[in-house]
């Protein structure tokens, strides 16, 4: 039996120019992001770091030294804020800049013990963030969101010319 043809459909048109605010995938994204990182770091501030200062750590904890420009892109930041970034976990002592290993003349970010003992006391803080916002997003949903937001990162995004 021959299965039935989809209706015809337009392609989706882009939003016009006077759409509502509601609809701008990036003031969604950005708003989603302000309010989990701040629910994150006032878990986080007992152990005095912040989201981003975690997520430096545990990249490194997890991956081993890297060069500031290898751990911008694993985190998709810029290299200027991920500078300003680890200028307070360097003053702490929780990250140290050493030489390459296999190029000298560039250098890598080390965790250091005392950024991994930081990471311990922290680690509560998050798996506490972890599990409320799962118990009050959903499970499900939230190993989507997680997915999702994957997808974002991994699609190719360029303005064109």
């Amino acid at each position: 039996m021959p299965m039935p043809h989809p209706p015809m459909t337009s392609p989706p048109q882009p939003p016009s120019p006077k759409a509502p605010i509601t609809e701008c995938n990036c003031l969604a994204v950005r708003q989603a992001a302000r309010h989990i990182t701040q629910f994150y770091d006032a878990l986080l501030a007992p152990s005095g770091l912040r989201t981003t200062q975690y997520s430096i750590l545990i990249r490194l904890k997890r991956s081993g030294p890297m060069t500031i420009n290898a751990l911008a892109r694993e985190l998709v930041m810029d290299r200027t804020t991920l500078g300003r970034n680890i200028l307070p976990l360097e003053r702490e002592g929780l990250i140290a800049t050493r030489p390459g290993r296999t190029d000298r003349r560039s250098k890598e970010l080390h965790l250091t013990e005392t950024g991994a003992a930081k990471l311990r006391d922290a680690a509560g803080g998050w798996r506490d963030a972890q599990a409320q916002f799962e118990a009050r997003f959903g499970a499900e949903l939230s190993a989507e969101l997680r997915m999702l937001m994957r997808a974002v990162t991994e699609t190719e995004l360029r303005a064109a010319d």
